[in-house]
């Protein structure tokens, strides 16, 4: 079909008429026609062909002729169709209009649906809205209807119920019910809490009255002789904490009563409690100084009277109490009948150990029952008092120095001991004892110091260089402060050891004036200086000061005594010696001769060996340590060879002195009798 319509359409352009030939043909637009159909195959081909295409040209019109003709037949014979087509078409289109029609009404109905489809979502909207709105009233109302009414089970429980657990429980409930009613000011105006306030009102007394009545039943029973306190403490009122609680919240006047009754109670039981230790602990104390001139009573009546009575000023054995600082206290039905007796500082460890207890356990149930830390200050007011009475009485007629600084110690170790624990309760008691305890300790310390001042030497004077009881007793007692200084001091002792020291020092000056020599007076301060030495080095580290300053002390005496026994022995060689020849041998001081030295010279060969052995027994009898003895002997002897040297070199020097050689003593047999009394020392 497609080349038909083609070749008609060159068939309208290239036809020709017959008379063609004769007409003006008009080219002007035949190179545009040429130009637009350029790329037809026919034109295309035509234009190879020239001349010959014209013959085709005729061809072609007298088929298109043949195919109209058909056309026309076709076209005929399909008429009757064509008429039928028409009819159904004009039907359809009837058919398509009444649609039409109907569609239009059916667009306008559905117009009317949308609005009410609106309509109904607007309403479906304020329905919804006021669903909620409903829903939220009637839970309020429901929560609010369930916290106010009082059910028939809850009123049996609070009215008729026993007290336990399931009381508890029912008081948890009511207490909600009150707390809602109190929280919301809108309640409290509401009709309908009107109606149900007087009966919540009655419920909350009843249930006032009865656990309030419950637990002071049980702190009654504490009352009873013989109860163990704690156990109902941990087993009655620990499970009961919620009761309280509820007091506390819904009942202050109540509450306020029963927390008077627990502190009235606990404070007569415990006052008791410590008022019988503390006189069953009295029975057992060893009486120490119970008098103000007991001290000088001491020391005025001797050496055996002050043996029974050394631990007084020495500490030894008492220090252990510092270690077994947390032991048990002492049970004073087992030390009856023992029939033992203590220094009153294990007295004070075991009442302040019992405290501790007592208190540490008071306070945890105070703060966990009640939560009001005040209450274990009121309740502790008894106890304190007691301990502060019996401490009153028994410190003003103690007069054990050691005994006071014990307790300081104790007290400060308890401190520690409790804030390990992390319980303050006992701050301001342990404060308060260690600032009555240093004054006390300080008017006794005086009093001893006050005996070392007053006391008369000629009467404690004992004919003997040995070291003297009285004042061994003041360096162990020295000692003794010194440790404790040490393991708890806070610095307020130091100024008061440096007095006992002077003190010591001028007792030792005053005993020694009694000797009538000043070698026996040197030798008596040396053997106390001695045994100061051994007392301190026992005492440990701590006594490392003072022991140095007796050292010093001790060296510079040695020194006088070892002087004082050479001059004894050999006062000529000494006096020649040290006024004629220095100790450097450079020089002479004076010029001598040999009539001065003949007789020092033979003085001395004469005499030296049992001068030696004089000394050498002397020395060992008189001092009361050998290591002393043996170091001033040796002193001794080493001064004596020195100065002995010093004389033999001036025997050289002079003239005429090689006269006296036959009576010097060589140097080297007095180095081997030096040597045989130290190998015998």
């Amino acid at each position: 079909m497609a080349g038909v319509h083609e070749q008609e359409h060159f068939r309208r352009f290239f036809a020709f008429d017959e008379d063609s030939e004769s007409e003006d043909i008009s080219l002007d637009e035949l190179e545009e026609e040429l130009e637009e159909h350029k790329d037809y195959d026919v034109l295309i081909t035509i234009l190879k062909n020239g001349e010959k295409q014209r013959g085709l040209a005729t061809l072609v019109e007298g088929n298109l002729g043949h195919i109209e003709e058909s056309l026309i037949e076709d076209y005929i014979e399909d008429n009757d169709s064509l008429a039928l087509l028409h009819e159904q078409i004009h039907e359809c289109d009837i058919i398509l209009s009444q649609i039409g029609s109907i569609l239009s009404g059916f667009q306008v109905h559905i117009g009317s649906i949308s609005s009410e489809i609106r309509s109904l979502q607007v309403k479906s909207l304020d329905i919804s809205v006021q669903l909620k709105n409903r829903k939220l009233v009637e839970t309020k109302l429901a929560g609010f209807v369930e916290e106010i009414i009082a059910p028939p089970g809850l009123v049996d429980i609070l009215v008729n119920g026993e007290v336990n657990d399931g009381y508890a429980r029912s008081l948890e409930i009511l207490s909600k019910k009150l707390k809602f009613v109190q929280v919301n000011p809108l309640i409290n105006a509401s009709k309908a809490l009107k109606d149900i306030n007087q009966e919540l009102e009655r419920l909350r007394q009843k249930a006032l009255s009865k656990v309030s009545s419950h637990i002071i039943e049980i702190f009654f029973a504490m009352r009873k002789p013989g109860t163990n306190i704690q156990i109902l403490q941990q087993n009655l009122l620990q499970k009961h904490r919620y009761l309280v609680l509820f007091l506390k919240e819904h009942g202050s006047g109540t509450y306020g009563d029963l927390c008077a009754s627990y502190v009235d109670t606990m404070n007569k039981v415990l006052s008791t409690y410590f008022r019988l230790y503390v006189e069953a602990l009295e029975r057992m104390k060893l009486d120490i100084g119970v008098s103000s001139e007991y001290v000088i009573d001491i020391i005025t009546r001797g050496r055996e009277h002050l043996r029974d009575h050394r631990f007084m000023f020495s500490l030894g054995e008492r220090a252990n109490i510092l270690k077994e600082i947390e032991q048990p206290g002492l049970v004073p039905q087992i030390s009856q009948v023992n029939s033992r007796k203590y220094p009153y500082e294990v007295i004070f460890r075991s009442l302040q150990k019992l405290l501790m207890d007592t208190a540490s356990s008071e306070y945890l149930f105070i703060e966990a029952f009640f939560g009001e830390e005040s209450l274990f200050y009121q309740v502790f007011e008894g106890p304190f008092a007691v301990i502060d009475q019996h401490l009153d009485l028994t410190l003003s007629n103690c007069h054990d120095a050691v005994c006071l600084m014990l307790m300081i110690c104790i007290t400060r170790k308890h401190q520690l001991v409790m804030s390990n624990r992390r319980l303050p309760c006992l701050e301001n008691y342990f404060d308060k004892a260690v600032m009555y305890l240093w004054p006390r300790f300080k008017v006794v310390f005086d009093m001893y110091l006050q005996s070392l001042h007053q006391c008369d030497a000629k009467t404690l004077w004992i004919d003997g260089t040995h070291p003297h009881h009285i004042v061994r007793c003041y360096v162990e007692f020295t000692a003794s402060l010194v440790q404790l200084n040490a393991e708890c001091g806070d610095g307020q002792l130091d100024m008061n050891l440096e007095r006992l020291r002077s003190a010591i020092d001028g007792l030792l000056v005053r005993l020694s004036q009694n000797f009538t020599t000043p070698k026996l007076q040197h030798l008596f301060v040396l053997n106390n200086y001695d045994m100061a030495i051994s007392v301190l080095k026992e005492a440990g580290d701590e006594a490392k000061n003072l022991q140095r300053y007796f050292e010093e002390k001790l060296e510079s005496n040695m020194m006088a005594f070892v002087d004082d026994l050479l001059t004894e022995h050999f006062s000529d060689l000494l006096r020649f010696v040290r006024s004629h020849v220095s100790e450097d041998l450079l020089f002479y001081t004076e010029r001598s001769n040999i009539a001065e030295l003949e007789p020092v010279v033979k003085n001395f060969a004469m005499k030296w060996r049992g001068a030696l052995e004089v000394m050498h027994n002397e020395v060992v009898t008189s001092c009361s340590n050998l290591l002393s003895g043996m170091a001033i002997l040796k002193a001794a002897m080493a001064q004596l060879l020195n100065d002995y040297n010093r004389l033999s070199e001036c025997v050289k020097k002079i003239p005429g002195g090689s006269a006296l050689n036959r009576h010097l003593v060589s140097i080297t047999s007095i180095s081997y009798e030096i040597r045989k009394y130290s190998r015998a020392l």
